[in-house]
Formats: C-alpha cells, structure tokens, sequence
C-alpha cells in the first residue's frame, strides 16, 4: 500500500511538471504561446469553453444525422432523435432566455418534434444564438448575478453551468443515437 501512495505521489509530481525541474508539457491555464493572444481565465472563461465545445458536438451530431433518421428511437420507450434535439432547444430557449432578460413571449419557439430536420436545425441555431448572447455577456464580475428561474433563484453561474452540463448529458444521447445508425459522433471524429 505504501508502495502504491509513493508511486502515486511521484506519477503526479511528473505530470504536474515539478518533479525533477522539468518543466510541465503543456502551458499553465491563460498562458498562451510566445507570439498568440492571451487565453481568459477565470469563472467566467472556463463556462465559455465548456459551451463553445459543447455547441460545436451538438450543432455537428444534429447535422450529421440524415433527415430521414430524425424520427429514430432505438426502442418505442425511448424520444426520438428529434425530440432530443428540440429538447435542448427548449431548455437552452429557457435558461439562457432569463440570462438575458428575455420576454417569455420573445423566448426561441421549439418546432414540433415531426418538423423536418430544416425546420428543427433552425430551431437549435436559434437556441445557441440567444445562448451566445448569455455566454459573451458571462463575466467574473456578474458569475453570482441573480435570476428568477421558475419558481426559484438561479445564478449566472448557475444557469450556464447548468446548460453546459444538460448539453452534454443530451450530446451523449445524440452521440449513442449516430452510433446505432453507423455514424461516428463528432466527438469521436479524427
């Protein structure tokens, strides 16, 4: 067991980069290569980066599924494709909708699930576009902002950190949903 710890304790030294004065692999968090911009840190540009990757695997997966195939379950019990992709749109029309201080009656509308894959893609762009608005104006300054979410409270930080994570739980859906036709998700594409 006290082989194992010191083992431990050294694999993590080395790749944190301190063991034997190396120096670490990869540049420190909002260090940038000599001659590039800085990158962001803090709160605030770490929830950014999450849900810029996370737009980029859902925008792609509900690309790359044939319009054909949005009406697939894999079992009767299940949602469909569709139903997947326009349950982000809602719940990302909502979070981010009272970020920004948005109108219910001004919120993205979700088409219907039988919509084609047009109608429903235009759906989803227009969730992320009212989701960039939240996230651009995303800062350490407002991360503890309050809203009133429902019948609750939220904060800024809760409310995109929440869409960040509902995104990916309903990517990994979308994902299983390529695989099972064939398709390799975004994620997994060389």
């Amino acid at each position: 067991m006290r082989r194992v710890s010191l083992m431990s304790a050294v694999a993590m030294l080395a790749v944190s980069g301190v063991a034997f004065g190396q120096a670490p692999m990869s540049m420190p968090m909002g260090q940038a290569p000599a001659g590039s911009a800085p990158t962001a840190t803090g709160p605030a540009a770490e929830v950014q980066r999450a849900y810029a990757g996370q737009m980029n695997n859902i925008l792609k997966a509900a690309e790359k599924m044939p319009a054909d195939q949005y009406q697939y379950k894999p079992t009767p019990e299940v949602r469909t494709f569709a139903r997947v992709v326009n349950h982000v749109t809602e719940a990302q029309a909502r979070s981010c909708g009272v970020a920004n201080h948005t109108a219910p009656a001004d919120m993205v509308k979700t088409p219907a699930d039988t919509a084609d894959k047009d109608a429903i893609l235009a759906g989803l762009k227009a969730s992320f576009a009212e989701c960039d608005k939240a996230f651009a104006a995303t800062t350490d300054a407002n991360f503890t902002e309050m809203f009133t979410f429902g019948q609750g409270k939220r904060s800024r930080a809760g409310l995109t950190w929440g869409t960040v994570s509902h995104d990916n739980e309903q990517y990994a859906t979308l994902a299983m949903y390529l695989r099972l036709k064939g398709l390799v998700p975004p994620s997994s594409e060389k």
